[in-house]
């Protein structure tokens, strides 16, 4: 499933750019007599309608928005595929698909919603796998990028953005059956600002939480976006 766009003015961490614009009948046989019926290819979930399922609404938090993408957004995208990221170290691109709602490694389909707060933004981005064990892969290989990239590296893609650090840190709450946290710093127009991340994973569904000021961006001062708790929590509970 191709990725959905990000939102307007979004704080995709790889183009910070973006931030500054805006039964049967009679005679049938006894049911226990007949096979099982079967779903019909047409009636079978597919990946993307699971995870639209999975993915969190108003309902799910109330008095908080939940937006989906809209097509006019896609001018703002960084990249339109996880293929299109390089890093100066491998290691690393989990993390910057990670910090730019892109999909990880062997997904079948993902999904990105977003809140928005005031330019403040969290996006929220469901990933589903064939299997259990390859979502641990690719939960491995964001667990690995922050082990490795703690010094800091550059992603490539339409255009390319530094950073400076990153630091694993507690998640703000925990879920599923794997948990992980980080925090990134990285320098736009000579300010340091600072944007939050967490992963989860359950079974074979991965999702990935993104927080980044894009007010504070604008304003020309140091930024430090949470994950909002509650939209953690309510993610986490509705992915099982």
């Amino acid at each position: 499933m191709k990725r959905a766009p990000l939102a307007v003015c979004a704080a995709s961490l790889l183009s910070l750019t973006a931030l500054t614009a805006c039964g049967g009948g009679s005679g049938s046989e006894p049911a226990a007599d007949k096979p099982k019926a079967t779903a019909s290819p047409a009636d079978r979930e597919t990946p993307a309608e699971r995870l639209a399922k999975l993915m969190i609404t108003e309902a799910d938090v109330p008095g908080t928005e939940v937006k989906p993408p809209s097509k006019q957004d896609e001018k703002y995208l960084f990249a339109k595929s996880p293929g299109d990221v390089t890093t100066d170290k491998p290691a690393c691109t989990p993390l910057a698909l990670a910090m730019n709602q892109l999909a990880l490694d062997g997904s079948r389909a993902d999904l990105t919603h977003h809140i928005p707060e005031n330019r403040r933004f969290t996006y929220i981005t469901l990933m589903t796998y064939d299997t259990p064990d390859k979502a641990k892969s690719a939960f491995a290989g964001l667990s690995e990028g922050v082990g490795a990239c703690g010094g800091g590296f550059t992603a490539k893609a339409r255009v390319a953005t530094a950073y400076d650090s990153v630091t694993a840190e507690k998640p703000v709450a925990r879920g599923g059956d794997e948990s992980l946290a980080f925090r990134a710093t990285t320098p736009f127009r000579g300010i340091t600002h600072t944007v939050h991340a967490q992963a989860v994973r359950s079974d074979d569904v991965v999702a990935v939480y993104f927080a980044a000021d894009g007010m504070a961006m604008i304003q020309d001062r140091p930024g430090d976006a949470k994950l909002p708790a509650a939209v953690v929590k309510a993610q986490n509970a509705k992915l099982g």
